[in-house]
């Protein structure tokens, strides 16, 4: 299985950080972040009157990206495996966000989109699902308006969150959402971002899809 490692995708990374601000340096607004979340209404991520069609199955043997869950893919997303770089390293801050580092990343362009839904996994066991996903919140820099949902994908405890992020180099918001469960191997945590709330809401469908059909591995 081929992998990507963040020092190789650097210059996409850093120009998608300028474009989607995304990219956290783990320092974040915390304190406001904390104070800010409050509860999601459930379904509300969802895309009216929309539904991706689906187009196979990431994260086992195979699919791009080994993990310890899998989820159905929306048609013609293309997923590679990343290797997180070490933490405290020169690019550590590219691949990881709280406790959680990038396992893979999901490639909408193929489908027609701007945006990535990316994978990142923690190494804490014992972790929940809603802690992994704060922490990853937290570490995310002028993240806003945050809501949080608990929800099931079968018999799978699954927390999700929706936030705005505000660039302040392109002076505008944009909307983020993720979900997290956790596993035997660790948290995972999936997130959405986009190029802009039009790409975003173009790939909710996308989203909505890998979270209802999540199951461990």
């Amino acid at each position: 299985m081929k992998r990507r490692t963040v020092r190789a995708l650097a210059p996409v990374l850093l120009l998608a950080a300028v474009a989607l601000t995304g990219c956290s340096s783990g320092s974040g607004d915390g304190g406001k972040a904390k104070a800010d979340a409050k509860p999601l209404a459930s379904g509300a991520a969802e895309a009216p009157g929309r539904t991706a069609v689906k187009g196979g199955t990431v994260g086992g043997s195979g699919s791009g990206c080994e993990l310890p869950v899998d989820f159905e893919l929306a048609r013609h997303w293309k997923a590679k495996a990343v290797v997180p770089d070490e933490a405290g390293s020169e690019f550590a801050a590219l691949s990881r966000q709280g406790p959680v580092a990038m396992v893979c990343e999901i490639d909408a362009k193929p489908a027609g989109h701007i945006g990535f839904l990316r994978v990142w996994q923690g190494d804490d066991e014992g972790s929940t699902a809603r802690r992994a996903l704060e922490g990853f919140v937290k570490a995310e820099e002028n993240a806003s308006e945050i809501a949080y949902a608990e929800t099931t994908a079968g018999k799978l405890a699954v927390t999700e969150v929706a936030y705005t992020v505000h660039s302040k180099l392109m002076d505008e918001s944009r909307p983020v959402h993720a979900f997290a469960v956790a596993t035997p191997k660790g948290p995972v945590v999936v997130h959405l971002g986009g190029l802009d709330a039009t790409e975003h809401e173009g790939m909710l469908p996308a989203f909505e899809l890998a979270k209802g059909t999540v199951r461990l591995g």
